[in-house]
């Protein structure tokens, strides 16, 4: 299981601070959940923020695109070189156009699902993908409740690329901690995305590793 912690539930004054912990707990990638106001309610991380943040880690960094118009904003966010860009099947209107341009960028693609929204959509493009980001919450803000019938939604993708032989991981984000951490991993997800359950934490270094111990215990 990797770890992303996601820095939209540190203390956004600190930012420093909040890499050190993903430094320090061996995390694997720094998530950021890019929102524009529109697609989601909240506003967060811009383009100047995501490079500085960039040339501040050596840990690859895992771009989340909650955004209205990906197609205008994506070639400003892949100038820090993330290692993974995610867009929202939901707001793309040419999916597959995008996902080339992120990985002519030397970028991992990824397309992104509301919980609501059902794996099978993605059965044609599946084979362009190099990740799928299923959202365990209602994308816009952090600290919300895990929707439990999400891991169904992963069993069944988990399924769909077991079937055809791909190489795609799945990412989950939204609501993971302790209590849940088992049950994710049984879901076939890879790639587990934890913002208040790190960050929330009396040892936040420590709830990195702790979360990444749950799951491995689980696929033994």
């Amino acid at each position: 299981m990797r770890i992303a912690p996601s820095i939209l539930a540190a203390d956004l004054a600190d930012l420093t601070s909040a890499l050190t912990v993903c430094s320090e707990g061996g995390a694997d990638y720094v998530h950021l959940d890019v929102m524009d106001g529109h697609f989601v309610p909240n506003l967060t991380f811009g383009a100047p923020v995501i490079q500085a943040i960039a040339e501040h880690t050596d840990i690859p960094l895992d771009i989340h695109l909650m955004v209205s118009n990906p197609e205008a904003l994506l070639d400003e966010y892949l100038a820090a070189q993330p290692a993974m860009v995610s867009v929202h099947w939901e707001a793309s209107v040419h999916l597959d156009r995008l996902l080339a341009r992120i990985r002519d960028a030397g970028s991992q693609a990824g397309a992104v699902l509301n919980p609501a929204t059902p794996v099978e959509v993605l059965a044609d493009i599946l084979p362009s993908l190099d990740f799928v980001l299923l959202m365990s919450v209602n994308p816009g803000f952090a600290g919300q409740p895990f929707l439990p019938y999400v891991l169904e939604k992963s069993r069944r993708l988990a399924a769909m690329i077991r079937d055809r032989g791909l190489d795609v991981a799945i990412e989950l984000d939204g609501g993971v901690g302790r209590g849940n951490m088992a049950a994710v991993a049984a879901g076939g997800v890879e790639i587990a995305v934890a913002g208040s359950a790190v960050y929330g934490a009396v040892d936040p270094a420590a709830a990195i590793g702790e979360l990444r111990r749950i799951a491995q215990e689980e696929m033994a």
